[in-house]
């Protein structure tokens, strides 16, 4: 059996994971979703995965570490730091040596490809971000109001600091996950991306930005398909 390291992403935290981790454990493996203080002024990327590495000191192997949007930025950090069987990004904002999560943005061309989608599927590309727009369109109603009912987690600018330090990609096996519908990170920029910058093809699963929340069971499949 596996142990599978959940990580939101910004601005997130383990409830995010709380649909998914009872279908692992289900299957007879360990599921560790793992909070990261994003809203710490002091805290920045090394340190959320200081926090990661000490929590799964001891964990069963083989180790799966699976980081949502930007955690995919503190999940190559922990590979780096402990022996990991296999990395699992799930609509990552994938990162190259030498960048930080600050500079992804620009260095992607997110914009740009956003405002294309937009205009693909008529929606206003000048429009106000609405964060039930862009991440809850396809999550269920209940869920949806859970969420913003929960007290919002505050995104300190650490979180986007600092530059990964690296001249190459730790070896160990990547997949990527993307979601079909992703309103943020649209499904042919995320190919892309994933096809420069890791040389993979990404799975796809039915939903937006939040598949742990929109499709639980359809994204537990897919992270359970080579175990």
């Amino acid at each position: 059996m596996s142990t599978f390291v959940l990580l939101p992403g910004a601005g997130s935290d383990s409830w995010y994971w709380h649909r998914v981790v009872p279908l692992l454990a289900q299957r007879g493996h360990t599921a560790m979703p793992v909070d990261l203080p994003y809203g710490d002024d002091q805290a920045d990327q090394r340190t959320y995965a200081d926090i990661v590495v000490a929590a799964i000191l001891g964990a069963e192997r083989p180790l799966i570490v699976v980081g949502q949007s930007m955690s995919a930025f503190t999940a190559v950090l922990v590979a780096e730091c402990v022996p990991v069987d296999e990395l699992i990004l799930v609509a990552p904002m994938i990162p190259a040596p030498g960048e930080s999560p600050g500079l992804w943005w620009g260095n992607v061309g997110h914009e740009e490809a956003k405002r294309t989608q937009d205009v693909l599927d008529e929606r206003d590309p000048d429009a106000a971000p609405d964060p039930l727009e862009l991440f809850f369109h396809d999550v269920p109603t209940e869920l949806r109001d859970e969420a913003f009912s929960r007290e919002e987690t505050r995104l300190s600018e650490k979180a986007f600091e600092p530059q990964w330090d690296a001249v190459r990609w730790p070896d160990v096996p990547v997949r990527v996950i993307a979601g079909r519908n992703d309103r943020l990170f649209p499904l042919p920029f995320l190919t892309r991306l994933a096809n420069h910058r890791l040389g993979v093809e990404p799975e796809t699963v039915d939903s937006g930005h939040l598949p742990a929340l929109a499709c639980p069971s359809e994204l537990a499949e897919l992270l359970l398909e080579r175990r």
